[in-house]
């Protein structure tokens, strides 16, 4: 997944407080400044690239929308907290899905426009212990 921001050293230095690690990927290499910089996050080691906006396609919008990509969390309560405490604004409100089923989404966007989404999936724990992972994200 990537993100556009007008402020690409303000939006890596935003993410990598956010997930406690820096970006491991940046390109062009330093000493230039960046216009695309890369973080691994979660179980899987997802891609997380954040790209200058001035390499956006010319028709992408620049108002939050579109699909909500979901990163789980152990604490959504807490993520949403700290997220906002940080800067994002409310997109989605922490909602139940399925009636009990225990699966909580929320989306903020970040503070470059960005749509973030967060989640607490018993499903998507359940999968990764069925597999052999047993730390879920923090």
């Amino acid at each position: 997944m990537s993100f556009y921001a007008d402020d690409l050293a303000a939006a890596r230095d935003w993410y990598a407080e956010l997930f406690g690690v820096e970006a491991y990927y940046a390109f062009p290499p330093a000493p230039q400044a960046p216009a695309y910089v890369e973080f691994r996050i979660g179980d899987d080691a997802d891609e997380l690239g954040i790209i200058d906006r001035r390499y956006a396609p010319a028709a992408a919008p620049r108002e939050p929308g579109g699909a909500v990509m979901h990163w789980h969390v152990d604490d959504l309560e807490g993520t949403h907290r700290r997220l906002l405490a940080m800067g994002a604004t409310e997109y989605q409100p922490i909602t139940e899905q399925g009636g009990g089923s225990g699966f909580v989404t929320a989306a903020v966007v970040d503070p470059f426009g960005n749509v973030l989404g967060i989640m607490h999936n018993p499903h998507y724990l359940e999968m990764l212990e069925a597999r052999g992972t047993v730390d879920g994200v923090s």
